[in-house]
């Protein structure tokens, strides 16, 4: 496993939120304090309705997270950067620096400003990826864009007023506003209506055309739709170009070992049911999150978010247990495809032909049995048993010597007597 590095990152853009949140709530306190606010670490707090930046951090393993900064994080995460590498921030010479210039942040932040920094973030994220490794992939800059529990946290369902969210424009007039790069969000299309059950999701309509942003592996993909986003099951969605998908990776019939941490109870046939606790071998992970397992010699569809690898801790990933599994496609009532064929699934049949041949397999090279000749059990007492002497024929007699030689050698016999 290589080191852990961050290839890009892309601000999509900001959210104006209207109550404390966990991503300002040191703001709110100095608001409700008797004392003038004054500032905090060197950093003037924001007192409007706080901008909250929105930016899609691409790692080496090519995953893609959605991580939420305010701007003063960032200026703070700046300064020690700075701290950390004076000679690269041009404090002892000038001409030596190559960490770029990030503005303080202003006393008032209103949305017209958050929104003419949006440029400048694009370029300091863009310069900041293009630096030394020692910077760009100093401990300092990988933890700052890790994803934080807070990070995972949407707006409460109860909440009065909804954040309002400002996506960076990919048709923008300045260069700083493209936002893509090296990240193309891939665009899908809904093949039926979805209607939301919390606030955290995007209802849909059919044929409603979304950016993926995220694919998480519980089978709910985080998308954008014009100024919405939310998170969608992704069976309710279609690629544009092909039925096929292709990111689907390929059977591991060697299994990998998950703990059930919910229990589940089959709906279809081709699921399986489990308890909690129950150990089972994963042999499939498909993206729309139910994932095909194998518990003995049975092989069935299982909803991934119920799984968790066996030797982690169990009870931290029941917590995050947020929402139901999604639904499967075969459930799904008036589906609209665009594509005239459906997409190429393997059989549950399949599944249990080739996993019951690979388990055959292996269990035949770990059963002892009789050593092939070429062992070197069987080579050993080869080499010690003596080898077989060719048979001597029994001398002939003298008349029959005489009688079968040349006459040159009957002269030499006759002198010789």
């Amino acid at each position: 496993m290589g080191d852990t590095f961050i290839r890009h990152i892309a601000l999509l853009g900001f959210e104006k939120r209207f109550v404390p949140s966990q991503h300002y709530g040191v703001v709110g306190a100095c608001v409700h304090t008797a004392k003038p606010p004054g500032k905090l670490n060197g950093v003037p707090p924001t007192l409007a309705f706080p901008q909250v930046y929105m930016f899609l951090v691409k790692w080496q393993d090519l995953s893609e997270k959605v991580v939420y900064r305010r701007f003063t994080e960032i200026y703070e995460f700046h300064k020690t950067l700075k701290e950390m590498f004076p000679i690269e921030a041009g404090e002892i010479n000038p001409e030596n620096r190559i960490i770029p210039h990030l503005p303080a942040p202003r006393w008032f932040d209103g949305q017209r400003a958050a929104e003419n920094r949006q440029g400048t973030l694009t370029e300091y994220c863009s310069t900041l990826m293009g630096l030394p490794t020692k910077i760009s992939r100093c401990p300092h800059l990988l933890d700052f864009f890790k994803v934080r529990p807070d990070d995972l946290k949407l707006p409460a369902d109860s909440q009065t007023k909804k954040p309002e969210t400002y996506l960076m424009p990919k048709d923008g007039k300045s260069t700083a506003a493209d936002i893509t790069g090296p990240i193309i969000l891939q665009t899908y299309r809904a093949i039926a209506d979805y209607e939301k059950t919390s606030g955290s999701e995007m209802a849909l309509a059919v044929g409603d055309v979304v950016e993926v942003v995220e694919k998480n592996e519980s089978g709910w993909w985080f998308c954008q739709l014009k100024a919405k986003r939310g998170w969608i099951p992704a069976s309710f969605l279609e690629p544009l170009d092909s039925p096929d998908e292709t990111e689907d990776p390929e059977p591991n019939y060697a299994g990998e070992p998950y703990v059930a941490i919910k229990s589940y109870t089959a709906v279809e046939e081709d699921e399986v049911s489990l308890l909690e606790g129950e150990a089972v071998e994963v042999i499939h992970k498909l993206l729309d999150g139910w994932w095909v397992i194998r518990k003995d010699d049975v092989t069935g569809y299982f909803p991934s978010m119920y799984l968790q690898k066996s030797g982690q801790d169990l009870s931290q990933a029941q917590r995050q247990i947020k929402r139901g599994a999604p639904p499967r496609r075969s459930s799904i009532r008036n589906a609209q495809s665009i594509h005239q064929r459906s997409r190429k699934r393997l059989s549950q049949d399949a599944y249990r032909r080739n996993s019951v041949r690979f388990l055959q397999q292996r269990r035949r090279q770990a059963r002892p049995g009789p050593q092939s000749p070429g062992s070197p059990l069987q080579e050993e007492p080869q080499t010690q048993r003596a080898k077989p002497q060719p048979a001597v024929p029994p001398r002939p007699s003298a008349d029959l010597i005489l009688n079968r030689c040349s006459e040159s050698t009957k002269r030499k016999l006759a002198s010789a007597v």
